[in-house]
């Protein structure tokens, strides 16, 4: 039988500490762990950027557009809107211009087949402050509408906007935001 001193000098023993490999494993599943919460975090960043921040631009700069378009009077069929501030025959900052296309039925929703023509057309750019620019090379952000006549005295107005690229890896469909709205005529 042991005594009470053999039997805690032969328990303290197995109880001395942790060995190098003991603390190798752990620190093993250690940097398992954080590398799989890492590229969680890094997905959940750049779908934040892209579906939160991209789409809330896209949306607001549909909405300015919009604006701008539903200010004209209905028969307005010769403001450049693609100007900021709009210019017209009539206006005199900034300088008056009839390249416009007003409130004209035509025009396209569809960002990739954007309407240029007649004029300054149905289309403009905006770089990546939100800023109207002339260029199409280097642009950020495009906005695109269509007027078409919805019944006698009623057009609507479609504007889409998109952004050209998401930030990161491609991660789905290029945030995009569509607002529809109606035109009457007297008002």
């Amino acid at each position: 039988m042991l005594t009470k001193l053999q039997y805690y000098r032969l328990h303290r023993l197995s109880q001395v500490g942790m060995s190098l490999l003991e603390t190798m494993i752990a620190l093993a599943i250690l940097l398992i762990a954080t590398v799989g919460l890492l590229s969680m975090g890094m997905a959940a960043i750049g779908t934040t950027e892209n579906q939160g921040h991209l789409m809330a631009r896209t949306a607001e700069y549909a909405q300015d557009k919009m604006e701008q378009l539903m200010s004209l009077g209905y028969g307005d069929l010769v403001t450049d809107t693609t100007l900021f501030p709009a210019c017209s025959p009539s206006s005199t900052t900034p300088p008056a211009c009839s390249t416009g296309t007003g409130l004209a039925i035509g025009g396209s929703s569809d960002p990739t087949a954007p309407v240029a023509a007649p004029g300054n057309g149905y289309v403009d750019y905006l770089d990546i402050s939100g800023n109207p620019i002339a260029s199409t090379g280097n642009w950020f952000y495009i906005r695109v509408w269509q007027i078409s006549q919805f019944s006698t005295n009623l057009k609507q107005i479609t504007v889409t906007a998109k952004v050209r690229r998401q930030v990161g890896a491609p991660q789905g469909a290029l945030p995009q935001s569509t607002l529809v709205a109606l035109k009457s005529n007297p008002f």
